[in-house]
């Protein structure tokens, strides 16, 4: 007996088991229905609406109903789902006994001490007959499975079988009148329903149940006689066949079994017994120590039973199911019917093989236990229970394959397990002995092996390798050696499943899975609430295994899921790719495609196979809570960002990966202040200044505002914060800023206007503003505050930021692998991006906004418009106005992306500055080194600068960048440590790299996309400034690649053109008086190498210009110069043919200096036209041109080098001394 599950309770007097679900009802004698889950062992429900034992309960066949009956007199309908009773059916005067549903009708028959048996319609809850005929208490009813009978049993020791067919007739309403008729009659004059078909009359004593065979004419009753009576029936009459004598005590209940030939009987006598039907004998007994039995109950399905006594119940099988199989490469050998079959997975061919013995006793679960397969030797071993525990070695010959009729004589012995250990040699376990027996085929034993600990099973490890069980532990034997390779602790093994490789092993227990390696050295253990039945190894090391309702995976690193579920127990046999090839409890080959993707996809992200992972995210159906709770948990919410469609929960993954572009985008879509506010804290986190500003915008938190452009040094800001503040009557904020910008007077007047006069005149004396403090204490009087006398006064001066401009080189956000590849998918190309940006007039990724836009919209707009978005206003950016033509696009802002990596951690190491200095000629590691004077005749040697003022603040930031320092205690002096780039803990402390630099080729690529956006917004004074700060930056550059170095030169060329360009619209501005001067500079303009996006701005400004000038010619070539770069904006072009349209033929009303057709560069000084062939000089940095008469003059485009000086060039990286 197996018991599955065991329940302490009240006495159990009813059973019931549901016909799909893992449930069963039990009845109390305490009143209780309990609702049981046998597979997980928990109790679901339980319904307690009746008075007194309930004795009887049944489920329906399909809906989710169950009826109960009892001591009450009462039958109760419930619905499990809703948890209530639904209606209550009264009509019985005594005890109700049993209860049961009609597999077909919406019937329910009940029986009754009150000596009747009465059938119910559920439906119309109305009793449609009685069944009179017992004269004693009627201990149980039920409806025969498919005929329409019922049988009962009573104490007045008879059995009756009734003919319930009229009935049946009258429920399925007759078709012709003629029958309707007959029907009136017999309601009229009282015909009868049901009528007694035969009373089985034999048992001595009262009846306590009876009940029919599920497909033969047989009935099987239980009396307080002791006896279990067999009785035969045909159409006409019943007889008993035999009886079955051997219970002790009053037999409570009998059934047959569904599946096999035999009889389940239980009693007082505290046994159940199981009796053979064809040889009416009794098979086996099992006993409880004080309980007795009550109420048996079949499983309508599945091979299971189960059996109600005085302190609860118990769900049991009487025999294994599990089929014993063995996989040898593509082939299975399993045990069917007492055959040896052999199935082929690739082809599915199924094959009988030989007989297989029959065991010789009757008893129970005498099949096959388990299988061993020789492939040299054709050699099979199949071990039993038999005897005890035997084994049976079959050799089969190659003809005999196939055939199936071939009788074997096989080789016996006695032995709980064997397995073969080599080619032709097997292992047995002698469990008193505790050896190892080494047999050959010949069944003769070769050598003796005692056993490294006390096994009850051995399974195979490897060739001469031995696994054995103890009941806690499993050891690997060599049975060569006799020495043990590996131990481990492993609750109770039942299977044992090696990798394809021998490499790993799953040892499965009854609730757990251990995964070790070959020598048993633990890898992970996983546990199951649902049994574990089986399971294979995957071609990608995946464990597949099955439970009792589930296939599930178990990675290398001991992460499971559910794979599917399953409706009925499968025995896994192989995974081959998405096929998983298992046996059924019938013994029959099934194979069932799964969907492999998810473990797949977390396999890939162990083995760290992020090419995979890709392609998975990009091409399946992967997504959900739990794959996204998954990729959180194991460190990549880059990857989960991109399954989440909710704003709020992307937001949380973007902030834990770093990406701060998806951040912001979400921050924008929920717009709360938290939001921002965490935002905020990350980009600060992540040195990313400018979404930092943008975060502190939208929340107006000025304070935060004003502390940032303290510490990052934008002093410009800093005083309009001084301004909204003023405007906002914040005195505090007032002071503060005041107090950041150093600005003494603006302190002075600050505090003189809130009436602190005594401090006013402090700070004014202490700071040297000596009239400010003479008039302050004119009025002050006599209150003059005394300035303590002998001490030196400190200043209060804010410290100067080290890096000014853009964002931090603080923190190397990792860029994810995966990043690059989902982001990148479908662009093509940086310049096209650029493009786009200039020609939509920006792209909705992020807008970084001026503190002036990010109020507007406050309540202070109106006045800072007045004061602080002047500046703008002077600029006036691209002029687009009107020609009175139609009107032109709005422009939103573009984006500008946040900065990528940018620092190397700095490294303590020896002071290296005076080595950096031997070995290099690169201008940025000498200035790095703080030698200023090599530094600058470098500079001067290789590029002819001069004016170094502009590159005083960028000498000190790469000094200072290169170093820490570092202060060991208290009275040692600071420690100055050189940062080298690219040390590791690994490299030699004789062997120094070169310095770290603040400023790399990265940085300047960013400042180039601001520079650009600041362009296309009509910012020129912003974008100057940003141009020529590249220009100044670039002499200081090192770059380790060659290719790095056209880069940086590209770079130069960029700049000079727009820094040329821009300086001229500048100009242009200024010059009020002279219109033809306007027309030349903006005409000089189009000349410059721009993006297709300014060019077409730059060209719609010229043909602005001169179209209102009245030169036509020239406006209507900028027109044609403008349709020819296809403007991608609509209304650019409909713009330029409006102008070539109202332009015609028209000559140009006056003569520019400005020849279109000819070749010709700007001068970068006097800006005019050099035309090819005429004689010019040019700057030996940056390269602009310029008429000859400026030679000797310090360059007026980049600032720094002097036009026509000689220099060997630009040397900006080591690669350059090979």
């Amino acid at each position: 007996m197996l018991t599955k599950f065991e329940t302490k309770s009240n006495r159990v007097k009813g059973l019931s088991f549901h016909s799909k679900r893992p449930w069963i009802l039990a009845s109390l004698h305490s009143g209780v229905i309990q609702l049981w889950d046998y597979r997980m062992g928990t109790l679901i429900d339980r319904f307690d609406e009746h008075e007194g034992p309930v004795r009887g309960v049944h489920f329906h066949k399909s809906q989710p109903l169950f009826v109960s009956g009892g001591d009450d007199y009462k039958i109760k309908v419930w619905n499990y789902k809703t948890h209530r009773c639904l209606f209550t059916l009264l009509g019985h005067l005594d005890y109700i006994r049993t209860v049961q549903f009609h597999h077909e009708y919406p019937w329910i028959v009940s029986a009754s001490d009150d000596q009747t048996i009465r059938i119910w319609n559920w439906q119309s809850r109305t009793c449609i007959s009685v069944l009179t005929g017992h004269n004693h208490y009627v201990m149980c009813a039920s409806f025969h499975p498919k005929d329409d009978l019922v049988v009962s049993a009573s104490l007045d020791q008879t059995v009756r079988v009734w003919d319930i067919g009229a009935l049946r007739n009258k429920t399925v309403s007759p078709a012709d009148d003629v029958l309707r008729l007959s029907q009136m009659n017999t309601d009229l004059f009282g015909g009868v329903d049901v009528v007694v078909k035969y009373v089985l009359e034999g048992h001595d004593r009262g009846v306590n149940w009876a009940s029919f065979h599920p497909s033969l004419p047989l009935i099987v009753s239980g009396a307080d006689d002791r006896q279990v009576k067999l009785w035969r029936m045909n159409d006409t009459k019943a007889w008993e066949v035999d009886t079955l004598r051997g219970h002790m005590n009053n037999v409570s209940c009998v059934m047959f079994h569904a599946k096999q030939d035999i009889i389940v009987s239980n009693s007082e006598d505290k046994s159940i017994r199981v009796w053979d039907v064809t040889k009416r004998t009794g098979i086996q007994t099992f006993r409880r120590e004080h309980d007795r039995f009550w109420i048996l109950a079949a499983h309508p399905e599945m091979n299971l039973l189960a059996a109600g006594h005085d302190s609860g119940m118990i769900v049991f099988k009487l025999e294994r199911e599990r089929p014993a199989f063995s996989v040898s490469g593509d082939s299975l050998y399993y045990v069917k019917d007492r055959f040896l079959r052999f199935y082929e997975f690739s082809s599915q061919k199924d094959n009988q093989m030989i007989p297989v013995r029959r065991p010789g006793s009757v008893s129970l679960n005498q099949g096959p236990r388990t299988l061993a397969y020789s492939p040299t030797e054709n050699a099979v071993l199949i071990c039993s229970d038999v005897d005890g525990g035997s084994y049976e070695l079959y050799v089969i010959s190659k003809d005999a394959i196939g055939r199936g009729d071939s009788v074997q004589d096989a080789r016996k012995g006695a032995g709980a397990s064997a397995v073969f250990v080599a080619r032709n040699r097997f292992a047995v376990l002698d469990k008193s002995s505790n050896q190892a027996l080494v047999k050959n085929l010949k069944n003769e034993i070769v050598k003796k092996s005692a056993l490294p600990i006390a096994a009850d099973a051995i399974f195979y490890a490897g060739t001469g390798n031995l696994l054995c069980r103890a009941e806690d532990k499993v050891a690997i034997f060599d049975l060569q050696q006799r020495i043990v390779l590996g131990e481990l602790q492993a609750p109770s093994v039942k299977y044992v499943v090696w990798s394809g490789d021998m490499e790993t092993v799953a040892l499965l227990s009854k609730h757990a899975i251990v995964i070790a390696s070959k020598k048993l050295v633990h890898r992970c253990t996983l546990h199951e609430t649902i049994r574990v039945k089986s399971g294979a190894w995957d071609d990608n090391g995946v464990f597949i295994y099955a439970t009792l309702n589930h296939i599930k995976y178990c990675l290398p690193n001991g992460d499971s899921g559910i794979i599917r579920t399953l409706d009925v127990p499968m025995y896994i046999t192989k995974v081959s790719d998405n096929n998983i090839y298992c046996l059924d409890r019938d013994g029959k080959n099934r194979v069932i495609t799964i969907d492999a993707t998810e473990y797949i996809f977390k396999l890939s992200l162990i083995r760290k196979r992020y090419d995979q992972v890709m392609s998975m995210i990009r091409n399946s159906q992967l997504c959900g809570q739990a794959v996204i709770a998954y990729l959180q948990q194991k460190g990549y919410p880059e990857v989960a960002l991109h399954f989440v469609k909710d704003e709020r929960t992307r937001f949380n993954l973007a902030l834990e990966s770093g990406n701060i572009q998806i951040a912001v985008a979400s921050a924008k879509e929920i717009d709360e202040k938290d939001y921002w506010y965490k935002l905020g804290i990350e980009a600060l986190r992540q040195g990313n200044t400018s979404i930092v500003e943008y975060a502190y915008q939208r929340t107006k938190n000025f304070e935060r505002l004003s502390f940032l452009y303290l510490i990052t040094g934008n002093m410009e800001k800093l005083s309009k914060m001084l301004k909204i503040a003023e405007i906002k009557n914040d005195v505090m904020g007032q002071f503060h800023n005041a107090l950041y910008l150093g600005d003494v007077q603006e302190r002075v007047k600050i505090l003189e206007n809130a009436g602190q006069l005594p401090l006013a005149y402090i700070t004014a004396s202490v700071h040297g503003l000596t009239d400010v403090a003479e008039r302050l204490a004119l009025e002050l009087g006599d209150s003059v505050p005394a300035v303590p006398q002998g001490k030196v006064p400190s200043l209060l001066i804010p410290p100067a930021s080290l890096l000014c401009s853009g964002d931090w080189p603080l923190l190397r956000v990792m860029r994810g692998i995966f990043e690059g590849g989902l982001e990148g998918a479908g662009r093509s190309g940086h310049e096209e991006d650029e493009e786009a940006a200039a020609a939509d007039w920006g792209d909705e990724d992020l807008d970084i906004v001026d503190v002036e836009q990010a109020l507007q919209n406050g309540d202070i707009g109106a006045e800072i418009e007045g004061g602080v978005g002047e500046e703008n206003d002077e600029e006036g950016g691209w002029e687009l106005e009107d020609l009175e033509l139609p009107p032109d696009a709005d422009t939103p802002k573009t984006a500008v992306n946040s900065r990528s990596s940018l620092f190397v951690a700095p490294t303590p190491g020896m002071p290296v500055s005076q080595i950096w200095i031997q070995k290099s000629s690169l201008a940025g590691e000498h200035a790095a080194a703080g030698n200023f004077d090599t530094a600058m005749r470098l500079l001067s040697r290789q590029l002819g600068i001069k004016n170094f003022a502009p590159l005083r603040p960028l000498f000190m930031d790469l000094h200072v960048g290169s170093h820490s320092y570092l202060r060991a205690f208290a009275l040692a002096p600071v420690v100055s440590l050189a940062v080298e780039k690219g040390w590791t803990e690994s490299s030699s402390p004789n062997v120094r790299g070169p310095p770290a630099l603040v400023f790399q080729l990265s940085q300047l690529a960013e400042k180039l996309k601001l520079a650009y956006k600041s362009t296309t917004e009509g910012k020129f004074s912003e974008a100057l400034r940003l141009f020529l700060s590249i220009l100044h930056t670039i002499p200081l550059i090192v770059v380790d690649q060659r290719k790095d170095v056209d880069d940086v030169k590209e770079l130069i060329e960029i700049a000079r053109e727009y820094v040329l360009g821009l300086k001229m619209e500048v100009k242009r501005k200024e010059t009020k008086d002279s219109s033809v001067r306007q027309q030349e500079l903006a005409a000089y303009f189009t000349n410059c190498k721009l993006q297709k996006g300014h060019l077409r701005l730059v060209l719609i400004s010229a043909m602005t210009v001169c179209f209102k000038g009245g030169n036509f010619a020239t406006a209507a070539n900028f027109a044609r110069m403008l349709l020819e770069t296809n403007p991608t904006s609509e209304a650019q072009a409909k713009k330029a043919r409006q102008v070539l349209q109202a332009c015609g033929d028209k000559p140009d009303s006056a003569q520019l200096n400005y020849d279109f057709r000819n070749p010709f560069v700007v001068c970068g000084a006097t800006y005019v036209p050099i035309y090819r062939g005429q004689k010019d000089v040019s700057c030996p940095y940056c390269g602009a041109r310029f008429v000859p008469s400026i030679e000797g003059q310090l360059c007026a485009v980049c600032e720094i080098a002097v036009v026509g000086a000689d220099a060997s060039g630009l040397f900006c990286s080591p690669t350059q001394m090979r």
